[in-house]
């Protein structure tokens, strides 16, 4: 289904605003979430119920005094928080969210941009957002900056590698690397979360490291004195770091929905995008609930789990994937 171009603008238009309207009340979410857990309040002040405080929290960032090392490289230290906002933004285009629309004369399609090589495009952005985080460190001209940006460029490589074995056992069970194909394929025959188990385990764990999630939240350090790639960062430059972390999760969970739990397709009643939504808030709550729940594991605990233990199920898993798919 190809959509004249107007649509797609304006369903990109739409797909912009509700992601960014998530990330927002995330926030809020989030903060809800954790005082539970933890036997204290959430926010409360701002708004009834607290609902108010994403707002609050956007007009602090833009009151907020924009300051920056004198010795900072101008247009790369500007760039680089951009730089990781477009890419998580630009991920979730190829995330189908529904099965297409007839309105009025015109077919919709239930995805922004759906390509060929949508898995490889959704890894490859990934990969380009990676360099944000690390010009951001070096072109704010400190050492604290970046360190956080070395040891973040670190974790990152190193947890990509076992996010990307992790979805080759569903790349051969679907047949496609387009994301629209193995949603489509799981509603043939079955969701992918239970023969591919073992794969979903280590998506889920590399997934939390890549988005720089906690246990993983090394790279960021914000429970330290001194953080980590934005360090020099403030204002609104700080806030589009912070809306590319908590995009990059929100388009990981869509992702982990797409390749293992069906996408929009539900176990009765055909509701499309309401299952999606359905499934993508439940393993948003997972991630919160590791936070609450997960102490902070050291660098050297990070490297050895991620090398030791992910990169070889993941292995295992994609073998036996192969196995299977020649033997029937």
């Amino acid at each position: 289904m190809s959509d004249p171009w107007w649509i797609s603008v304006i369903k990109a238009f739409v797909v912009v605003n509700l992601l960014l309207l998530t990330f927002a009340y995330m926030t809020w979410v989030e903060r809800k979430v954790l005082g539970r857990m933890q036997l204290r309040y959430g926010p409360n002040r701002a708004g009834p119920f607290g609902l108010l405080q994403p707002i609050a929290d956007l007009v602090k960032l833009i009151r907020k005094e924009s300051f920056f090392p004198a010795s900072a490289v101008d247009v790369l230290y500007i760039a680089a928080p951009v730089l990781s906002a477009f890419t998580a933004l630009a991920a979730f285009s190829v995330i189908p969210f529904g099965p297409g629309w007839h309105i009025w004369k015109w077919d919709v399609s239930g995805v922004v941009a759906n390509i060929p090589i949508s898995l490889i495009l959704i890894f490859a952005l990934s990969s380009l957002g990676i360099y944000g985080f690390i010009i951001g460190g070096w072109a704010s001209h400190s050492k604290y900056a970046l360190l956080g940006s070395m040891r973040t460029c670190a974790q990152m490589v190193s947890y990509e590698v076992s996010l990307t074995f992790a979805v080759l056992g569903v790349v051969l069970m679907g047949q496609s690397l387009s994301l629209v194909d193995i949603v489509q394929k799981q509603h043939q025959t079955i969701w992918f979360a239970a023969p591919q188990f073992v794969g979903l385990v280590v998506f889920f764990i590399a997934g939390v490291a890549e988005t720089n999630r906690p246990p993983f939240d090394l790279p960021e350090a914000d429970t330290e004195l001194v953080a980590g790639y934005h360090t020099e960062y403030s204002g609104m430059r700080f806030g589009l770091f912070q809306m590319g972390e908590y995009v990059n999760m929100i388009t990981l969970s869509a992702l982990a929905v797409t390749l293992f739990f069906g996408g929009w397709y539900g176990p009765w009643a055909p509701l499309g995008p309401l299952w999606f939504l359905i499934k993508l808030l439940l393993i948003l709550f997972v991630f919160l609930w590791i936070r609450a729940t997960l102490p902070r594991l050291r660098y050297d605990q990070l490297m050895r789990f991620g090398w030791k233990v992910l990169l070889p199920l993941a292995t295992i898993n994609a073998l036996v994937t192969a196995a299977c798919v020649v033997a029937f």
